[in-house]
């Protein structure tokens, strides 16, 4: 059921708690890292320029730090996990890249694929031992767009790459990981777990990178008309992060077409629902970035 009076004003005291939120210097990352600093969290932001990550930390106020952390390069990943030690209780995979035009992480991933899914996805199990709590991992509605499917033979897209093509299949691959994820954590007796959420339609600067001028002029217009702010687009963000819900949750607004509103639990594409893909998926990306489940039974790594 929607809870449509839900706001950040229902936090509960996060006094003692930390999160880490990948992305947190704009956009939903911002306001997401806000409000739990405001509701007593220690907040680290885990952003590429620390220059502009301090100076967003700043201004929230409350327990902060910025650490340097590049999704793009999976170095960048392991320095930022291998710096990790103390508990975790929240972990929030925020930060994307949307629609961009063709480009490649310093792997050689398509840059979308490798900074929204391998990225995360080396990050979740580099630091799965120290969280206590929860990983909330942001996809988006357009999971159900492009071809609906994760291109397995090559995720790449060498030779077929479009910006929406390659951004609905790096969605898709979060939903998928987040169903795998709690698979593995309810089978090693963890008590994480791991949940999705979606903003809706929210005005934030990722429209504004799209590959094509007149796509990005659309969005620009759209951002004023129709979308939601930043600071309702993080609701389902703080709702799934917060919230009793059941592992593999999927968080998003309640209004028409999942666009805005309150935070409710919503559903997703058989395609992110498919169990077989979410393993393979997981298998696939183990070979891609050299980073392997760390939890054994127990929920001990």
């Amino acid at each position: 059921m929607a809870d449509t009076k839900w706001n950040v004003t229902h936090l509960p005291d996060l006094a003692g708690r930390t999160a880490v939120i990948t992305g947190a210097n704009s956009g939903l990352g911002l306001m997401t890292a806000e409000a739990l600093a405001r509701s007593g969290a220690h907040v680290v932001f885990a952003v590429r320029d620390l220059a502009r990550g301090g100076a967003a930390a700043a201004k929230v106020g409350g327990s902060t730090e910025v650490r340097r952390l590049d999704l793009a390069d999976l170095d960048s990943v392991r320095e930022f996990a291998d710096a990790w030690d103390r508990p975790l209780d929240l972990l929030i995979n925020n930060a994307g890249v949307m629609m961009l035009p063709e480009q490649r992480t310093r792997q050689g991933f398509e840059m979308q694929f490798g900074t929204n899914h391998l990225g995360h996805f080396a990050l979740t199990n580099l630091l799965l031992p120290h969280v206590t709590d929860r990983v909330v991992t942001v996809s988006s509605g357009l999971h159900r767009g492009g071809d609906g499917v994760i291109h397995f033979e090559d995720v790449n897209l060498r030779g077929r790459y479009t910006p929406t093509r390659a951004y609905a299949q790096s969605k898709l691959a979060n939903l998928l990981f987040t169903l795998e994820l709690q698979r593995r954590l309810t089978e090693s007796g963890s008590p994480v777990r791991a949940l999705a959420a979606h903003p809706g339609y929210a005005a934030t600067n990722l429209q504004s990178h799209h590959a094509s001028p007149v796509a990005r002029a659309a969005m620009a217009v759209a951002n004023r008309v129709f979308a939601q702010s930043d600071r309702a687009g993080a609701l389902p963000t703080l709702y799934a992060a917060s919230q009793d819900l059941p592992g593999a949750s999927y968080v998003g607004p309640s209004g028409l077409g999942e666009m805005r509103g309150g935070p409710t639990l919503v559903g997703r594409s058989a395609a992110a629902s498919d169990p077989a893909a979410a393993r393979r998926l997981w298998t696939l990306s183990e070979e891609l970035t050299g980073v392997e489940w760390q939890l054994k039974p127990g929920g001990r790594a």
